[in-house]
């Protein structure tokens, strides 16, 4: 009866395993995105990717937006997102939280000269950075690279000291939320990444239209796509191929990329975040 007992269990295991593998064959790819930008804005931007990744890799590809960046790098390092969009210091975040485990793969071309744009009202006297003094400032998201860290860390490279010399700093928590607070005038200035701050005036955006640009940072590597450690390195291989082959001269590629503002995708890789790390460092964000 035992032996009889032992094979039904091993039996049972062996079909639980194979239902398994199984499901694995068949391939879910689970991606998500800092939510940098309205999340309805993130689901119109990844649906013609997420096909086409769908197409390359034979993996049923799932978005799941989220609400703050911690739960991007959370779901990373606890296995729960396959593929993540992370802007620099979210990458440089997951680095540290997953011990050097999270890998990123691609970039767009732009990435490597990313910068930042502080923005004033249309009307407003100020010609310098200097000029922000006294003044109401807003930022992004706190963990945002372009809305928050590399613009604190040249402003106080410039002698401003956000906490001291603004008369108050508020987080808007988005970039697009950025200039809507400074045309609202619930902030007298703000800052947000040039890739959103273009595509806002593309689209004559109203808000937009009711601000103008004062300074723009120097470049700094941003956003790229990476994957939680332990990804299964053929699927690694087919995401960073599949992302390598995009070309906006391609019709069936055009959408895809003038959707994700890219040029062109690039193999990028870790040692180019050092950079990001310093800088968070050096503004106390990382301990």
């Amino acid at each position: 009866m035992q032996t009889k007992q032992t094979v039904s269990r091993l039996a049972l295991a062996l079909a639980l395993s194979l239902t398994a593998v199984g499901a694995f064959a068949q391939g879910v790819l689970r991606v998500s995105a800092i939510p940098d930008e309205a999340p309805t804005e993130l689901q119109r931007k990844f649906t013609p990717l997420g096909d086409y990744l769908k197409k390359e890799t034979g993996m049923d590809v799932q978005f799941t937006p989220v609400t703050d960046y911690a739960a991007v790098v959370e779901g990373l390092a606890t296995n729960k997102i396959d593929l993540a969009w992370l802007g620099g210091f979210t990458f440089v975040q997951a680095r540290i939280r997953t011990s050097g485990g999270a890998v990123p793969i691609v970039q767009r071309a732009e990435d490597e000269v990313f910068t930042s744009k502080f923005i004033v009202p249309i009307d407003s006297p100020a010609k310098t950075l200097a000029d922000l003094k006294g003044k109401t400032f807003a930022f992004g998201a706190p963990s945002s690279t372009s809305g928050s860290l590399m613009p604190r860390y040249f402003l106080l490279q410039a002698g401003i000291n956000p906490e001291k010399d603004f008369k108050t700093v508020a987080f808007s928590g988005a970039h697009d939320a950025t200039v809507a607070f400074v045309a609202a005038s619930r902030a007298e200035a703000g800052v947000l990444n040039a890739s959103v701050w273009d595509k806002l005036v593309e689209a004559r955006n109203p808000n937009a239209a009711k601000v103008r640009v004062l300074a723009t940072t120097p470049t700094y590597y941003d956003y790229n796509w990476t994957v939680r450690p332990g990804l299964d390195a053929a699927v690694t291989k087919k995401l960073t191929d599949a992302f390598l082959k995009l070309d906006p001269a391609n019709p069936a590629h055009k959408e895809i990329m003038a959707l994700q503002r890219a040029s062109k995708f690039i193999s990028t890789k870790s040692s180019n975040y050092d950079g990001i790390e310093t800088a968070g460092k050096s503004a106390g964000l990382i301990k």
